[in-house]
C-alpha cells in the first residue's frame, strides 16, 4: 500500500478533519462523526482508508494524551473498518444508507462493549467487573448507537464527494 504524495497530503487532511470534528461535536456526549468519517473513508479509499483512519487516532493521542483510554482506540475504528471492508460494494444505491446506518449504529451501540476487553486487562478486571463495567456504560451506548444511526445519513454525500474530488482532481 505504498502511498503517493497527494495521498499523503489527502489521508492527512482526512484524518484531521476526524479530529476537528471530533472536538466541535464534544458539546453533545457520544455524538459524532467519527464512525461516518470511517465508513466513507473504508468505501471510496478500501484498505487506504486505514491511513487517515489511525492519523486521527494519533492526533487524538497527541492531544488528549496516549492514556490508557487510548489504547483500545487502537483497535475499535479497525473493527468498524474491517466491518465495512466486508460489505458487499456494488449493493443496491437503496440498500446502501440502510445498510450504512444500521453498521454505524451497531458499532456505537457495542462501543462500550468492544472497549471493555482492553479496560478489563489495563485494569486487572475479572470477567464480571468487565461486565459490570459494560452494563454500567449501556446508557452511553444506546445514546451513542442512536447518534451515530442518524449521524450515517451524511454517509452517501459524503461518499459522493470524496468519489467527486477523487474523479476531478489532477495531481
Amino acid at each position: 500500500m505504498k502511498l503517493t504524495v497527494k495521498e499523503t497530503v489527502v489521508f492527512g487532511m482526512l484524518g484531521a478533519l476526524m479530529y476537528a470534528s471530533k472536538i466541535i461535536m464534544e458539546i453533545a456526549p457520544n455524538v459524532h462523526m467519527l464512525g461516518v468519517f470511517t465508513i466513507a473513508y473504508t468505501v471510496v479509499y478500501r484498505k487506504k482508508a486505514l491511513y487517515p483512519i489511525y492519523t486521527y487516532v494519533i492526533i487524538n493521542g497527541m492531544f488528549s494524551g496516549f492514556a490508557t483510554w487510548w489504547i483500545p482506540y487502537l483497535y475499535l475504528w479497525t473493527i468498524l473498518w474491517g466491518v465495512t471492508m466486508l460489505l458487499p460494494q456494488k449493493m443496491p444505491k437503496k440498500v446502501k444508507p440502510v445498510v450504512y446506518m444500521i453498521v454505524n449504529a451497531s458499532h456505537g451501540f457495542l462501543f462500550g462493549t468492544l472497549y471493555a476487553p482492553a479496560q478489563a486487562i489495563l485494569f486487572g478486571l475479572d470477567f464480571d467487573a468487565m461486565i459490570a463495567w459494560i452494563i454500567a456504560g449501556l446508557p452511553w451506548d444506546i445514546l451513542h448507537g442512536i447518534s451515530n444511526f442518524f449521524c450515517a445519513m451524511l454517509i452517501i454525500p459524503i461518499v459522493s464527494i470524496l468519489q467527486r474530488l477523487e474523479r476531478n482532481v489532477i495531481v
